[in-house]
């Protein structure tokens, strides 16, 4: 299939996919090819840009592959993460409440893990609570 940026007589872009060069030639001789805004069926190819393929795509995709530094690092992060978890009190949703109950004294010092929504943490953060996120790392999520 071959796709062609076309306009009418009266100035009106529009787009059609042919089988072939050949195709599009036949189907504007017989007058087959119309404008969809005005119906006129004098048409004809606009200018259009080559598809040239450049090195960019493959460089896009050599980024997504990770070199042996970064699978490194990764496997670092994800046994940090496994200590953390596996030394810390998992509150989920009580989180902000038991940070601060821990904080200002109210219950024994221990590590703890759960949620907070942004705001609860900037709130938690501006009461000099120290709190940080645990990363989320690949094939955590995929």
């Amino acid at each position: 299939m071959i796709h062609y940026n076309l306009i009418c007589d009266n100035g009106h872009a529009f787009e059609g996919w042919f089988s072939s060069s050949d195709d599009f030639e036949r189907q504007s001789e017989r007058h087959l090819i119309t404008c969809p805004t005005c119906t006129s069926s004098t048409v004809s190819k606009q200018l259009m840009a080559p598809a040239v393929s450049t090195g960019r795509k493959k460089e896009a995709r050599q980024a997504l592959v990770m070199d042996q530094a970064q699978k490194e690092t990764i496997a670092k992060l994800r046994e940090m993460v496994k200590t953390i978890r596996e030394n810390a009190e998992d509150v989920g949703e009580r989180f902000p409440e038991e940070a601060r109950k821990i904080h200002y004294g109210e219950a024994g010092q221990r590590g703890l893990i759960g949620k907070a929504s942004a705001e609860e943490a900037i709130a938690l953060l501006e009461e000099g609570i120290e709190i940080a996120p645990l990363p989320a790392l690949p094939d955590d999520t995929n």
